[in-house]
C-alpha cells in the first residue's frame, strides 16, 4: 500500500481554516495526492469489474493452476484443464477439470480430477485414487453463486460480489511497466482484521485483463506461506456452452463420501 505524504493537502487545509470557508485549492489538491488518485482509480476499476461481472452469463478458460508449497521445501505442482461456468436463472453452475500434473522437474503427465460446483455441493472427483466426495456448502433452498464458493476453496476472486470484495479486503492498485501495463490491470488485496479471509491468506494478487475485464491472473499466498497461482487463458465470454458439460457420473468402483453442511451453532453471552 502506498504511504506517500499530501502536506499541499494538508497546508491548504490550514490556510482554508484561517482566511476561507471555501478554498477550492483543498480539492485540488486532495485530486493530485497519490492516495486520493489510487482510491479513486481502484473505485473506478471496481465499479466497471462489478458492471461487467453482473452481465456474465457463461465463462470458459483454459486453466493453469500453480500450487508451490511452503519455501522451504521448495516444491511445485502445476495442474492445466479448463473451466466452465454458466448461469440458468437465479443458480448457476461450475466445473473445473484438470488433465495433465507436472511436478517440479519431472515431465508433464494425463492427471483427471474435476471440481464440480452447483450452488449447494461441491462434488470433488479424484481419478488418481479412485474417490469422490460431496461436500454440502449450502441450504438447498438458499444457493450461493458458485464462484464464491469456489473461492472458498480456490482463491478464484473477482468474479463475484465486488462490494463484498471490498468488505473483505483493502484493495490497492499496483503500478505495472511496459507490456504488462498495456495488457492489465494489478490490484493487491490484502485481508481486513476480522476478515473471512483472514486466517487463510496474508495477500491476492488479481490482474485484470483490459480487453475482457475480468480477472486473468490470480497469485494467493496462504498465512502458512504456500502460493496459490491461477491462470485463465483464453477466455470465451457470454457463448453458448452444452448443458451437458456440468452433468456428471461417479465412475463405478469409486469410494464416495457425503460431507452435510456444518450447522452454526448459537453461542450464548
Amino acid at each position: 500500500m502506498h504511504r506517500r505524504t499530501i502536506a499541499s493537502a494538508a497546508l491548504c487545509f490550514v490556510l482554508a481554516a484561517t482566511t476561507c470557508s471555501a478554498c477550492t485549492c483543498c480539492a485540488e489538491a486532495a485530486a493530485r495526492s497519490p492516495e486520493a488518485a489510487d482510491a479513486n482509480g481502484v473505485e473506478a476499476i471496481l465499479s466497471q469489474l462489478k458492471q461487467k461481472t453482473a452481465n456474465l452469463k457463461s465463462y470458459q478458460a483454459q486453466v493453469e493452476y500453480l500450487f508451490i508449497s511452503h519455501p522451504l521445501l521448495e516444491s511445485e505442482t502445476l495442474k492445466k484443464g479448463a473451466l466452465y461456468y454458466q448461469k440458468f436463472g437465479e443458480k448457476s453452475k461450475l466445473r473445473m477439470n484438470f488433465q495433465t500434473l507436472k511436478e517440479d522437474d519431472e515431465k508433464e503427465q494425463r492427471y483427471v480430477e474435476q471440481f464440480i460446483f452447483d450452488g449447494v455441493w461441491l462434488t470433488h472427483v479424484d481419478y488418481q485414487v479412485g474417490n469422490s466426495e460431496r461436500r454440502q456448502l449450502a441450504e438447498p433452498n438458499e444457493p450461493v453463486d458458485v464462484f464464491d464458493l469456489a473461492s472458498k476453496n480456490l482463491p478464484v476472486v473477482g468474479f463475484t460480489k465486488i462490494d463484498e470484495l471490498k468488505k473483505q479486503f483493502a484493495i490497492s492498485l499496483v503500478e505495472q511497466e511496459g507490456t504488462k501495463a498495456k495488457d492489465s490491470i494489478k490490484l493487491h488485496l490484502k485481508a481486513k482484521p476480522d476478515s473471512t479471509y483472514e486466517d487463510d491468506y496474508t495477500s491476492i494478487d488479481v490482474w485484470i485483463d483490459r480487453k475482457s475485464y475480468l480477472p486473468a491472473k490470480v497469485v494467493a499466498v496462504t498465512t502458512d506461506g504456500e502460493t496459490h497461482q491461477i491462470k485463465l487463458l483464453k477466455p470465451r465470454i457470454n457463448q453458448r456452452i452444452d448443458n451437458n458439460t456440468f452433468d456428471f457420473k461417479i465412475p463405478d468402483g469409486f469410494s464416495e463420501q457425503v460431507v452435510p453442511l456444518e450447522k452454526k451453532t448459537n453461542r450464548s453471552n
